[in-house]
């Protein structure tokens, strides 16, 4: 394909994707599909001679479309969102054609110092203690990273890195083995898995600790557990707080376990994943109160902000605790410039190389402003809180804790294997997709408003397919 083909090409592919997301309603949020179903669509080997683009085009449909879930549905009410917008998507087109691998100043300055100027510019948004910015004078600085996960793993390695230096300064006999041995980290028993994975990863033992009736963790289970583990001669070194949890959005209390965790030089990493970009809305910013005490903090604009995946935002109180956890400098990855005024990225990241991101968080903050911003939230919080009264108002239902944000959890009064069989009817039936959770041995439903053009006539759809479902269930 040549660029005058391309330029043909390329027109018809925005109109796809155009007709695509505007008539994404009329399509099943879920496929109705098994596994192995592509293979009997494609040929077992690739072809030897080139095919036309037309040929291909037409596989679109035939091929990829009948297995795709169609996360940006306003039927999809499954997991948490994943942001889209049109600005956004012309930045990631432009960082394809750009092309570079930003791992260093040098291989793309301009790469890495939008990336400086983006997390500055949502740090100020949040409101986010100074010394997160790089336009203080403290050490403090943010980094683009894919997922909410890798930010969870860059900071408990930071943190590893660092606890075994501090064990051997003061215990040089030690190995790096036996230190591991004693390393004790910490989350809630409503963290995502990711936290857990990240101990696993690192091979230090991750504690989950119970929460409250409201899912936070609180104070004196904290102080408790921390007080056992330093009498088994372990060492807590690292504990995850949730700002959002993915099965029912609740809220560890960072005012509380803050202090206790700077007392002990523990690591506070706060994963605000989902519910973080809520907090750009002043009515919703005092889901953040006691950040100050966080090491590290962390969350997707690539679920709320209207940017498209993968986009996660973290900031690090000292940057020189990350950098100097990971930082190797062979020869060919060296440049004149290093080391000055601004970070060479790859010492803040597990992989090497790493995508021109900041471009679409560049576009869709100056494409909608922080006030459009703003009011998609309010509205999907808004849709949630229809979506409430609506179960609320139906004695069969009940509600399984506080709705804050955009994520209602609700399940019949009745057992769990009742609810199991309902969550079964309504993703048989495709016409919504909504996926289950469980706490304290209780089985429920999860209603997420995920996508942007999710309207109130789409609330009342879902909640009549629910009800349809219920009865044909009962009878």
């Amino acid at each position: 394909m040549d660029s005058k083909e391309f330029r043909i090409r390329g027109q018809e592919m925005v109109n796809y994707i155009v007709d695509y997301l505007e008539n994404i309603r009329e399509r099943m949020p879920m496929p109705n599909v098994v596994p192995g179903f592509l293979k009997e669509l494609i040929p077992d080997e690739a072809p030897l001679e080139g095919e036309s683009w037309q040929e291909i085009q037409k596989d679109i449909e035939r091929v990829i479309m009948p297995g795709v879930t169609h996360w940006n549905s306003p039927h999809f009410h499954a997991y948490f969102p994943t942001a889209n917008s049109y600005p956004a998507i012309l930045g990631d087109m432009l960082s394809d054609a750009i092309s570079c691998i930003g791992f260093t100043w040098a291989s793309g300055p301009s790469c890495t110092e939008l990336e400086v100027s983006m997390m500055d510019w949502l740090a100020k948004i949040l409101q986010l203690p100074k010394h997160f910015l790089f336009s203080e004078q403290g050490k403090g600085g943010g980094i683009i990273q894919g997922t909410a996960s890798e930010a969870t793993l860059v900071a408990l390695l930071s943190a590893r890195t660092n606890v075994i230096k501090t064990v051997k300064a003061d215990n040089p006999d030690l190995t790096t083995g036996q230190i591991l041995d004693k390393l004790i980290a910490y989350t809630s028993e409503e963290s995502h898995s990711s936290v857990e994975r990240a101990g696993l990863i690192g091979l230090v033992q991750m504690r989950t600790l119970p929460t409250d009736d409201r899912g936070s963790l609180r104070i004196d289970i904290l102080e408790e557990t921390i007080a056992q583990d330093q009498q088994k001669g372990l060492i807590p070194f690292f504990l995850c707080a949730t700002i959002g949890t993915t099965s029912t959005c609740s809220f560890d209390n960072l005012s509380e376990i803050g202090p206790i965790c700077n007392h002990h030089d523990i690591w506070l990493h706060v994963d605000a994943a989902y519910a973080g970009s809520a907090c750009i809305c002043p009515e919703f910013r005092y889901l953040l109160d006691g950040i100050e005490h966080a090491m590290s903090f962390n969350f997707n604009p690539h679920k709320w902000l209207q940017v498209t995946f993968d986009c996660s935002a973290m900031w690090i109180k000292d940057r020189d605790l990350v950098s100097g956890a990971f930082e190797m400098n062979p020869v060919y990855l060296k440049h004149e410039n290093q080391g000055h005024a601004m970070p060479d990225y790859r010492h803040w990241q597990i992989p090497l190389g790493r995508r021109f991101r900041s471009l679409k968080l560049w576009f869709v903050l100056r494409s909608y402003g922080v006030s459009g911003l703003q009011k998609q939230i309010r509205k999907d919080v808004q849709l949630a809180h229809q979506f409430e009264a609506l179960v609320r108002d139906d004695p069969k239902f009940e509600i399984v804790r506080e709705v804050t944000l955009g994520l209602v959890c609700f399940r019949l009064k009745a057992s769990n294997e009742a609810n199991e069989m309902l969550l079964k009817k309504i993703n048989d039936d495709h016409r919504i997709h909504l996926v289950p959770s469980k706490i304290k041995d209780k089985f429920f439903l999860r209603f997420a408003v995920c996508a942007t053009s999710t309207q109130p006539s789409d609330v009342g759809f879902a909640w009549s397919v629910i009800q349809e479902l219920t009865h044909s269930l009962i009878q």
